[in-house]
């Protein structure tokens, strides 16, 4: 017998606690915590399936987690190292110059080797200096960087928590991914498979690596 969402929340409180609890004295009083992480813990026990072959504490933690980050976010609490900052300006710096010597935007390697910073940290600059972004919106340019996507990045793939957060996509954004990441395509013929073009393939993945890496890092 499946187990209603409201009983399995309240089941599950202590999740909230442990979530909240990571970001105290961080500049949002600890109610306001809990309350964003209880609209989590709801949102996650209305949409869980057991048929995903995860344990729900598994599958809500991310979901609470998200609700939470969403207040700092809203709030404008979030405090962006200065190092954070320079980095983010140094990559557009270069990749706007790039683009005008070259016509295209460098790949993260590159990036990288310019700034000797890992492309982790570069991406983490650039999520952490960037509007919150909105899959539901279109897939346009709209300010954001616009970085080269190179081969998948194994650390990423092999990551349990990008599986909890590929849960929660759009099945058309996760089958994408799939192709891509999984079953190691090219966009060329992942456009084929999905009835799209390339470029809307290209555009379509570099939103959804910088939502994923977002959601990961932050």
């Amino acid at each position: 017998m499946r187990k209603k969402p409201d009983i399995r929340a309240e089941e599950h409180l202590g999740l909230v606690h442990m979530c909240a609890g990571r970001f105290s004295n961080r500049g949002i009083p600890y109610e306001d915590l809990y309350s964003a992480g209880c609209e989590g813990l709801v949102k996650a026990a209305n949409a869980f399936d057991t048929a995903r072959g995860v344990q729900f504490s598994t599958y809500a933690v991310p979901v609470i987690l998200g609700e939470i980050k969403r207040l700092f976010r809203e709030s404008g609490t979030v405090h962006v190292s200065r190092s954070l900052r320079e980095l983010s300006l140094k990559v557009q710096q270069l990749t706007e110059r790039a683009v005008k010597e070259t016509g295209k935007e460098p790949p993260l390697s590159v990036l990288a080797e310019q700034t000797g910073a890992t492309p982790e940290e570069i991406t983490t600059a650039l999520c952490a200096c960037s509007p919150v972004l909105s899959l539901t919106a279109p897939d346009e340019d709209e300010g954001q960087m616009d970085i080269a996507v190179e081969a998948p990045d194994e650390k990423i793939s092999d990551s349990l928590a990008l599986r909890q957060v590929m849960a929660k996509l759009d099945p058309a954004d996760r089958r994408l991914l799939e192709l891509r990441y999984y079953q190691e395509l090219t966009q060329v013929k992942t456009a084929e498979v999905l009835g799209m073009t390339q470029v809307q393939v290209s555009r379509r993945e570099k939103k959804l690596l910088l939502y994923l890496r977002q959601e990961l890092l932050q």
